[in-house]
């Protein structure tokens, strides 16, 4: 059994990192700076670049900075935008970690800012070394997987792996994501046959009938050059592989992005947006999808790569499956 740090929630992290998160592109270079002082200790940089976020940015910007392998948290606003850094601050500050926001227009500017930071990482660190670490069993864990640079092999090399993980995590009580809607497409039928409840399995042909339409309005979906390039012959095929990573247990239910896992079981991440097409396409990148499963929890998550990809993540550890 391993140890980890135990949170307010209850919740149990494998990290115990400062965040240092900017409010603003304007406020990245500034943050970046505090980090850099840390080399080699687990301070990490995180941020928003728009001045105008929506309800979606904030709420991934509040789960990520209470995460469980979060310990303390350090906002960099440039004072002007709009992202509303008091609710940012009350969220971390009632999830029992330690938070500072530093607005750059009144700290003094850049090296006041810096300096201010750096001093204030320093005695989080120190800080968040006091706190407590417990056993942590697997059914404490929330683990998610992801493919990118997928070609020929992933489908019957690295994804049936992912998935042969995911069925021990599960019968061992983990949570265990997997996502990606918008590449299932055609497996909707073998997903509801899964399906703890036949309503459950309604939901899952419904989520995957969405993307499908979503995709449609858009005008193309989730296959780039490089898929076609490694092997990968049509969407069913690249569907087909994606699925595989889920492995066979019973799917507990469905998330979105944010959501966490309500308990143990496997859970699919409806990754595109209800209502009309608006944001186009969903899937941005691979990060953007592995920060959407630490905003739900993911103390790590399982990557699968075909051609190769070199994404990483703050926060949550990214462990690098290769399929060829």
């Amino acid at each position: 059994m391993m140890q980890g740090w135990l949170r307010a929630d209850g919740r149990k992290g494998i990290r115990n990192t400062v965040v240092v998160a900017y409010l603003v592109e304007c406020a990245h270079f500034v943050a970046s700076e505090i980090v850099a002082g840390f080399r080699g200790r687990d301070v990490q940089l995180i941020g928003f670049p728009g001045c105008f976020p929506n309800e979606y940015a904030a709420r991934m910007m509040e789960r990520l900075c209470t995460h469980p392998n979060v310990g303390a948290v350090l906002f960099v606003s440039l004072g002007c935008e709009s992202f509303d850094k008091v609710r940012a601050s009350n969220a971390v500050e009632a999830s029992g970690r330690p938070v500072k926001t530093l607005v750059i227009q009144k700290a003094g500017g850049t090296r006041a800012t810096v300096k201010a930071g750096q001093d204030w990482v320093e005695g989080a660190l120190a800080e968040i070394a006091t706190a407590v670490r417990v056993p942590m069993a697997a059914s404490d864990l929330v683990i998610g997987t992801v493919c990118g640079g997928s070609d020929g092999t992933s489908g019957i090399s690295g994804n049936p792996a992912a998935g042969r993980a995911f069925d021990l995590l599960v019968s061992e009580g983990a949570a265990c994501i997997f996502e990606e809607t918008g590449e299932l497409i055609g497996c909707e039928e073998i997903m509801a046959s899964r399906a703890l409840t036949p309503e459950l399995g309604q939901l899952l042909r419904d989520s995957v009938q969405k993307a499908e339409r979503y995709y449609a309005t858009l005008g193309y979906g989730s296959f780039a050059a490089g898929n076609a390039a490694g092997g990968l012959s049509t969407i069913e095929e690249k569907s087909l592989g994606a699925y595989v990573k889920s492995g066979d247990s019973p799917i507990s239910g469905i998330i979105k992005p944010g959501d966490l896992p309500p308990r143990g079981g496997l859970y699919l991440m409806d990754v595109v947006p209800d209502g009309e097409v608006r944001f186009g396409f969903p899937n941005i990148s691979d990060n953007a999808e592995i920060v959407e499963m630490i905003a739900s929890g993911a103390h790590l998550t399982l990557f699968v790569t075909g051609r190769g990809s070199v994404v990483g993540s703050a926060i949550s550890p990214v462990v690098k499956i290769c399929a060829n």
